[in-house]
């Protein structure tokens, strides 16, 4: 297997690309203005205490100030306390007590400002890497409770072993199930080496400065998505290819050694057809080569995929045709799934098969193709209703909703009424306002398609209507109102 990672980066936009054997599977998209702060690390200045809010302001150099509550305020726990214990004792101190106006604190945010709301804030800092979370201000070692009990026990000793006695907690995360011990090594070197330098930070800059940004998506690529099966890391631009170059030898020398700056004249993502995959992964089907095809339905609570064989009748008899177009939507799926970035609940309405050993055939193919998803999926067995349901960890919204909205028209429903629908809805509506008021004229304002059927097959309906209600009826075509939308005007 090949892999390319392929990077188009502009001012206001990262967009990484990740091709298997020329074909795009994964697609990653940061925007600058959309970029969060939470993981964010700075040096604020304590502006105002409130001691009947037990909060406090914090000036972090953003245009509001952010916001600390006396229980994000961390303090270690006594020897043989819980983090939870310790959590409860420091709430029961007056933040007036711990906090005074003007003071100096590293604190890291928690959670994005929201509308006229300022960031939270928390005194405990913890720093993502790969495979592990770093707790500085801690000695506790963790294992994700989504790792299998188990499992745990096993992980926390070699945990225990790699961390040594240089102090400092950590947590590891599922990704970092499966390691090895070298990777879990080179996570807990690029973690120390992190909070070295925003130790080193806080004692040189002045209040209000940024110490440590949670990495941008040109440096997740070094750490997160470059793996042995990796190539090449093309990178059309100049100043980020050094920056990668730099950042990548320091902490992931490995990685570092595969970024090539691109020089073609042609945009890169136009190497592999990029630009048409992504406007193919934002409809909802999705064609086979065998003429089958997906149809795919993302909504709240779950995603659906059906199944069809279309135009495919090549095979020696039906139940062989069902079962490769199956197969074939197997390998299509998960494909999807990484490139749509689904997460959640998936419901797969395979076309129905027979033979048992067809069944089995298509559930290891899926299982088989998940298994390379970087992302934890689990998958079980056909249902009764001969349906297959899986489940994958959300990781970051999906392609849809990043680059989407609900279209402003049928308002994401995808759907609107007809033409006839709206005209019979404005006959209901100018006989309920006939009731209630006396104009001397009725005017319609609607959508050109609506405005012709009147004029045309129901002309005849709209006459007897202005003869009922004694008063005329005028029409005015607007071409920039929606098929569902109407105005009824007194005149």
């Amino acid at each position: 297997m090949q892999e390319d990672i392929l990077i188009n980066w502009s001012p206001q936009e990262t967009r990484v690309a990740v091709v298997e054997n020329g074909v795009l599977q994964e697609l990653h998209v940061e925007r600058t203005l959309e970029r969060g702060l939470v993981g964010n690390v700075y040096l604020g200045k304590v502006a105002r205490v409130l001691p009947g809010m037990q909060s406090a302001f914090i000036d972090i150099g953003l245009e509001r100030a952010a916001f600390l509550h006396v229980a994000d305020v961390w303090h270690p726990p006594a020897e043989g306390e819980t983090i939870s214990a310790a959590r409860n004792a420091a709430t029961q101190i007056p933040i007036e007590k711990q906090v005074f106006e003007g003071q100096s604190l590293v604190v890291q945010v928690i959670k994005d400002p929201i509308g006229t709301k300022g960031a939270r804030l928390s005194t405990q800092i913890s720093i993502a890497g790969r495979m592990l979370v770093f707790l500085p201000q801690d000695d506790h070692l963790g294992v994700s409770q989504k790792i299998l009990p188990e499992q745990r026990d096993e992980l926390r000793r070699r945990l225990q072993v790699l961390v040594g006695d240089q102090g400092g907690g950590f947590i590891l995360r599922t990704n970092g199930e499966e390691a090895s011990d070298q990777e879990l090594a080179d996570d807990i070197a690029y973690l120390r080496k992190a909070w070295a330098r925003i130790r080193q930070a806080a004692t040189k800059l002045p209040a209000t400065s940024l110490l440590h940004q949670d990495l941008s998506l040109l440096q997740r690529v070094l750490r997160d998505l470059t793996t042995e099966f990796t190539q090449f890391i093309k990178v059309d631009s100049l100043e980020q290819f050094a920056v990668m170059k730099a950042f990548g030898q320091e902490f992931m020398p490995a990685a570092a050694q595969k970024l090539v700056h691109y020089k073609g004249e042609r945009p890169i993502f136009d190497l592999y057809a990029i630009d048409e995959e992504i406007a193919k992964a934002l409809g909802r089907r999705v064609d086979l080569k065998s003429g089958g095809y997906l149809m795919v339905d993302q909504t709240e609570a779950l995603t659906t995929v059906d199944v069809n064989t279309g135009g495919f009748v090549g095979a020696r008899n039906f139940d062989d045709t069902i079962f490769k177009t199956n197969l074939e939507a197997a390998q299509a799926i998960a494909r999807q799934l990484r490139l749509r970035n689904l997460g959640g609940i998936i419901i797969v309405d395979f076309i129905d098969m027979a033979p048992e050993e067809h069944r089995e055939a298509v559930l290891a193919e899926i299982r088989k193709q998940l298994a390379r998803d970087r992302v934890k999926t689990m998958c079980g067995g056909f249902s009764q209703l001969g349906l297959v349901e899986m489940t994958r960890k959300r990781t970051r919204e999906s392609l849809a909703h990043m680059l989407c909205e609900p279209c402003p028209v049928c308002e994401g429903k995808g759907i609107v009424k007809t033409a006839r629908s709206v005209a019979y809805d404005i006959f209901r509506e100018i006989l309920r306002e006939a009731r209630q008021f006396n104009p001397r004229e009725f005017r319609v304002v609607a959508s050109p398609k609506v405005i012709e059927l009147f004029l045309d097959e129901e002309s005849q309906h709209l006459a007897g209507l202005s003869e009922f209600i004694g008063k005329p009826v005028s029409l005015q075509s607007e071409s920039a109102m929606g098929q569902e939308q109407y105005d009824i005007v007194l005149l």
